[in-house]
């Protein structure tokens, strides 16, 4: 009876294990921002959603982006792969950066790379054993939604999300099943500094701070002040987004994540490879305020895919660079955090870095070229234009003035007593031992992971995009096995995607991982794609 009774509690046990409901997970991204918030030190914004979120949530003190810009940095978070190890380092590479992509590439783009040769538009071709990290999550019943940036140097495959586009919500999902979705809010991006010049100052130019790296001027306070005033709306924003969670009886049981996709939009803060470019604010709210306050654990946004599969209970593929910081697979705590630079737009360099939690070492493989590079885009920023007048003028100061300057070949930087990272130790003796580990980490980083970087962009397409034409997809096999369809591509790496047709009316995509059961009527649409493939012909299946 002893035994009876340990083996009914085990079972029990065991039953209750598998009904423990799988997390809803809600990530709430913004864009270009440093962590110049109050529950970082900095109470120039008036954030009181973001502010309540902070005080319900764990506070991270040191997260990093792999990239001070948009596209690859994203590239990593959608990947848990480094862009350096995809190929998709390089800013930018088509126009593939909303919902499911444009996909169209020009011949040409109106640059170089870095041997001199053109370049055209293209969708990084990256491993056949990558997957958009969300695919591994439909796979186990969650539904996956996305509003609507994407922003991958990729176009984002079917398989990717449920819903991908301004539209998609976790309310859009079926009866009983958990969800995962992004929001993305621009309001903060670099283009909002001239894009709502003719909006109210909400904060006065009088009340910031300016860096010591920007002049002191009318026109640059404008400018910080009209990027504080963006960081107003966003939170404005973000409140109604969690108030519609708290509406549908959820705000309790999701897992929130709030974070930047990078650093600031200032110059010498967006594209830099410093603190100033890479260092971002990062909170995760909890059910129930179970986890809060503050940690100085080290995260790179190359981990934040193997997390969240970690914190649905599904264990990260081996192959990823990134590694668990929460849930049933978190792993030991980094040791350090590694960075990269490339093209940005028409300017290519190339930059590596790896940061612990006290220094930042720089490595510059083109020191002749300077940290600024005149970007286009980047000049519609008035505080931009002008500061290029004072340099040419010889106004700028001496540590402004270095940004304009050719660079040394390494860098070093005391973050913690140098949080800009302006005072460069190499040459420093006190420094040279913590120099030689740094150095000596970079190089074990570069000998652990590929670095597409070592080759001219115009060959790595050339290897991506054999005689310059993107590659097909194989069209998806269907086969009738013992009442069930059972759908397979020739294509390595290719996922499927299918949907039911009846009466005239499709279905949602939905991500084949098991054979499918046989409708009555209707028919059955497929598609296989694999990242940076064009998409297979559609096959129908009756």
């Amino acid at each position: 009876m002893r035994w009876i009774l340990i083996l009914f509690l085990f079972s029990l046990e065991c039953l209750n294990g598998q009904n423990q409901p799988s997390p809803n997970i809600l990530w709430i991204v913004c864009e270009d921002i440093s962590p110049t918030f109050s529950f970082y030190g900095d109470s120039t914004a008036q954030t009181p959603v973001l502010d309540q979120l902070a005080a319900e949530s764990l506070i991270y003190d040191h997260a990093f982006a792999t990239v001070g810009v948009c596209g690859p940095s994203r590239s990593s978070i959608i990947t848990g792969m480094y862009p350096t190890s995809l190929g998709t380092m390089h800013m930018r590479t088509g126009k593939d950066i909303q919902s499911w992509g444009k996909r169209i590439y020009k011949d040409s783009l109106p640059t170089k790379d870095i041997a001199g040769t053109p370049i055209r538009e293209y969708a990084a071709v990256i491993s056949e054993k990558i997957k958009c990290f969300p695919e591994y999550l439909r796979a186990e019943g969650y539904f996956c939604t996305n509003n609507q940036k994407t922003d991958y140097q990729f176009a984002a495959p079917l398989s990717a999300w449920d819903e991908n586009d301004g539209k998609a919500h976790w309310r859009n999902r079926p009866p009983g099943k958990p969800f995962f979705s992004v929001f993305n809010f621009a309001d903060t991006h670099e283009s909002k500094l001239w894009k709502n010049a003719d909006l109210p100052l909400t904060v006065s130019p009088k009340s910031v701070k300016i860096p010591p790296y920007l002049p002191d001027t009318e026109i640059s306070r404008k400018d910080v002040a009209r990027h504080y005033s963006n960081v107003e709306i966003l939170d404005a924003k973000v409140g109604k987004l969690i108030q519609q969670l708290k509406q549908d009886g959820l705000y309790d049981q999701t897992i929130i994540f709030f974070y930047s996709d990078h650093g600031g939009p200032l110059p010498r803060q967006k594209r830099a490879i410093y603190d100033s470019g890479l260092k971002v604010p990062f909170l995760v709210k909890y059910p129930q305020q179970k986890v809060k306050g503050r940690t100085d654990r080290l995260i790179s946004f190359v981990d934040l895919a193997p997390t969240i599969l970690s914190l649905a209970d599904i264990q990260p593929p081996s192959h990823l660079e990134g590694k668990a910081f929460l849930g049933k697979y978190d792993t030991q705590p980094r040791k350090y955090v590694y960075g990269s630079s490339d093209r940005f737009d028409e300017h290519t360099d190339r930059i590596r870095i790896i940061r612990d939690k006290q220094f930042l070492y720089v490595r510059n493989f083109y020191p002749e070229l300077p940290g600024y590079k005149g970007l286009r885009y980047r000049e519609n920023v008035p505080l931009m234009v002008e500061m290029l007048e004072l340099q040419k003028t010889g106004k700028l100061s001496e540590t402004q003035n270095r940004w304009f300057s050719p660079k040394d070949k390494e860098e070093l930087y005391d973050c913690k007593n140098d949080p800009h990272n302006l005072h460069n130790l190499v040459t420093n003796e006190q420094y040279h031992g913590q120099l030689a580990k740094m150095r000596n980490l970079l190089l074990y980083q570069l000998s652990e992971s590929p670095d597409w970087g070592q080759l001219p962009e115009a060959a790595m397409i050339d290897l991506m995009w054999p005689d310059a034409t993107q590659p097909v997809t194989a069209a998806p096999v269907a086969a009738m096995e013992n009442q069930r369809i059972h759908l397979s591509c020739s294509t390595p790496g290719a996922s499927i995607v299918y949907r039911y047709t009846e009466g005239g009316k499709n279905g949602p995509w939905q991500l084949y991982s098991q054979p499918l059961p046989i409708h009555k009527s209707g028919s059955l649409e497929i598609i296989a794609e694999r990242i940076g493939f064009q998409r297979s012909e559609t096959i129908l299946f009756k």
